[in-house]
């Protein structure tokens, strides 16, 4: 199989060309035959032309690639080596939502043949891959998993918005159901990333270490948040206290926050969903969410406080919360909490602006049912700068007295504010 991808005698198919699977396609489509397959023709489209509906990627990035992008599962009879990069989401209860990657699987099973090789790269909980995909592909096939078809996992590292952290510099883990494929996968792997392979022992153990990997900072940036209440209520700046906590040359330097996206906010609860099955209740984890999933609602509220101290009618004031993604400088939207803020803020009566430069105002009212606005309009009575993208750093303080009333209240999530304002009340996490 590595023989013949390497000779382009067989073609190598991603399935899924969002934040992970597109950047993944185009690095491989510069050595090896590539099929970039994404059920959203509109997007297809975009990506014939050079164009990343991610918009992370630039259109040299598209040039010197062996690559067809396509929506047609015919095309995919082509390949013979898969690799499934699809978003694995939760549900409004919390629970895990496998129909894009079981769909994607039953995609693969249509065109699978004997001899194949299929490796998904979405984060699951460990067992996912050969429990409830495995048997997908061999129901969609008729054909026999090991005996007629390999199967691997390496998960994606891929971190939208990071330009330093990219798919050839970081480390990749990958896996295989037997000994031959695993070394397969794993020199497939290495012919685009750079800082090399981990051959991890199995399937499980390269499932299991994705999703320890955000579960730990899920726990930890939750404990920071939980801390954060605590010095709030003792009128102490938590960054003073991190500021100074972190001259310990083993202190864990993780900051207080939203903790949205489609990682972090989410893989915890596979985890969680995977145990419960066990029998197991997973008192830290769960924990962690509960508190991380509060904290929008928490700045809310905080924010109200803070406007009646200054003697303002709740029902009478504006809002302006500044920024809309998940994190910084990214356009993705996906799981953001900054809806949090903006829901509680409402429930209380306060009218509320919101701006973003990334941000889809379609995608945002589609997502969240709420609208951007181009630019700040009048005047505020609070401003909330709840994602610190590059063109929110640094802004003067008489910037922000352009559109904000007397007295009006300053929320800097991020500390970037620190010690910069001094004409409005300021208030960090």
């Amino acid at each position: 199989m590595y023989e013949a991808l390497v000779k382009k005698e067989k073609k190598l198919a991603v399935i899924g060309l969002g934040y992970v699977g597109l950047p993944i396609a185009l690095e491989f489509a510069r050595k090896l035959s590539v099929i970039g397959f994404d059920i959203n023709a509109q997007r297809v489209e975009m990506m014939r032309n050079g164009i990343d509906p991610s918009k992370e990627l630039e259109k040299e990035d598209f040039e010197g690639c062996d690559i067809e992008f396509t929506a047609d599962i015919e095309d995919l009879k082509d390949a013979n080596f898969y690799i499934v990069a699809v978003p694995t989401p939760i549900d409004s209860s919390n629970k895990p939502d496998l129909r894009p990657i079981l769909g994607a699987s039953t995609t693969v099973g249509k065109v699978l043949k004997k001899g194949d090789f299929v490796v998904f790269e979405s984060t699951v909980y460990p067992g996912c891959t050969e429990e409830d995909c495995v048997p997908v592909l061999e129901a969609e096939s008729g054909l026999k998993y090991m005996e007629d078809f390999k199967v691997g996992y390496s998960p994606e590292r891929i971190n939208p918005g990071d330009k330093v952290h990219t798919l050839q510099s970081i480390v990749k883990v990958s896996s295989g159901c037997d000994p031959e494929s695993a070394e397969i996968i794993a020199k497939t792997y290495e012919l685009v990333v750079d800082a090399g392979v981990h051959r991890a022992s199995s399937i499980k153990v390269a499932e299991a270490a994705k999703i320890i990997e955000n579960t730990q900072r899920d726990v930890n940036i939750a404990l920071i948040n939980e801390l954060s209440i605590i010095f709030n209520k003792m009128n102490i700046n938590t960054y003073e206290v991190l500021e100074a906590a972190g001259t310990k040359w083993n202190f864990l330097n993780f900051k207080p926050g939203l903790v949205g996206g489609h990682c972090i906010g989410v893989d915890p609860y596979y985890l969680t969903h995977k145990a419960k099955e066990l029998g197991y209740h997973a008192q830290i984890i769960n924990s962690g969410r509960f508190v991380n999933d509060s904290m929008g609602g928490y700045v809310a509220k905080q924010t109200v406080k803070k406007m009646i101290a200054q003697g303002k009618n709740i029902q009478d004031v504006r809002a302006l919360v500044m920024g809309a993604t998940f994190k910084e400088n990214v356009s993705d939207i996906r799981n953001s909490k900054v809806v949090d803020t903006v829901r509680e803020l409402q429930s209380f009566g306060v009218r509320v602006d919101v701006v973003d430069p990334y941000a889809s105002a379609e995608e945002v009212k589609h997502e969240y049912n709420y609208d951007l606005s181009e630019k700040p309009s009048g005047k505020y009575d609070a401003v909330i700068v709840a994602v610190n993208h590059d063109e929110y750093c640094d802004k003067p303080e008489s910037e922000f007295a352009e559109f904000l009333r007397d007295q009006a209240v300053f929320v800097d999530l991020k500390g970037i504010y620190k010690g910069k304002i001094s004409s409005f009340e300021y208030w960090s996490l």
